[in-house]
């Protein structure tokens, strides 16, 4: 089965389909390097939050790197914890500016409530249509190219779309292995919104599963390698993150090889220790 190196989202807007996540990864030295590493194997789409405190890093090396900006799809997000149609315009001025760049590739709604907080996020409906609609007008002024969500399910995805008739172009969800997130993507499919695969390693607790390293071992493969196969063969964008640059490449080196039905089947339903929270 074929893969894409690149989708083309409904506005016609082409992501590359794998991204270089860097949640977690510290700003300064760590967050720079690799960022430039992950340049230098390939990759061309990187995706950070206001959330994750490393936009300055990063920004500072998309320009190091001395690739065109227009070669570089961006992605942030607006932090959970801010939410409101003023905030919004206001928290994206400061990502730009903590980037150092005068538009994104693709701005998120991080979550649809606020970190650590019950509930199943119903009550923040009104607050998230509210950041809905200054993100729609940032998009309309040419400031994002595409715009979307994060961990929305499609209970909080039918009040977007009910009060602004837009559709976000892209929902980024925690999803791997075992976690084929089943809902949320036939979701996805009916309205036209690519599914990015946060975490497509379980932070690391793929590891944990024997099974993954027997498929690995017979197929000449990295246990990460076959987790970055499956999710593009399901036609998701997986977005890994590493500061190994060792791991760096060969997370992205997945482009040359075919997972069977039935391989994909067994990891679909891995047995996978649970996450902890969300990206």
């Amino acid at each position: 089965m074929d893969v894409q190196k690149a989708y083309v989202l409904s506005n016609d807007i082409t992501i590359p389909s794998v991204g270089f996540g860097t949640w977690q990864i510290p700003d300064g030295k760590t967050a720079y390097d690799a960022t430039l590493m992950a340049f230098k194997h390939g990759y061309r789409h990187i995706d950070t939050a206001a959330a994750y405190g490393n936009e300055p890093s990063v920004g500072r090396a998309i320009r190091d790197a001395k690739i065109p900006r227009s070669e570089i799809f961006v992605t942030s997000k607006l932090h959970a914890q801010k939410k409101g149609y003023q905030i919004t315009l206001d928290e994206f001025q400061e990502t730009l500016d903590r980037l150092g760049t005068d538009y994104l590739d693709l701005y998120l709604i991080h979550a649809p409530k606020p970190w650590g907080e019950s509930g199943d996020g119903s009550e923040y409906h009104a607050r998230n249509i509210e950041s809905w609609k200054a993100m729609i007008e940032l998009y309309h002024q040419g400031k994002i190219r595409a715009i979307g969500v994060s961990n929305f399910l499609p209970m909080h995805l039918d009040p977007l779309i009910e009060a602004t008739s837009f559709i976000p172009h892209v929902n980024q969800i925690y999803l791997c292995p075992g976690a084929p997130q089943n809902d949320s993507v036939a979701y996805a499919r009916a309205h036209n919104i690519l599914i990015e695969a946060y975490s497509p390693f379980a932070t690391g607790r793929l590891f944990q599963v024997e099974l993954i390293h027997e498929l690995a071992r017979r197929i000449h493969r990295s246990p990460a390698q076959i987790a970055m196969r499956w999710s593009l063969q399901k036609g998701h964008l997986p977005l890994p993150k590493s500061v190994n640059e060792l791991r760096i490449k060969e997370n992205i080196d997945v482009f040359d090889f075919e997972l069977s039905e039935s391989d994909m089947a067994i990891l679909d339903i891995l047995d996978v220790p649970p996450k902890v929270r969300n990206a």
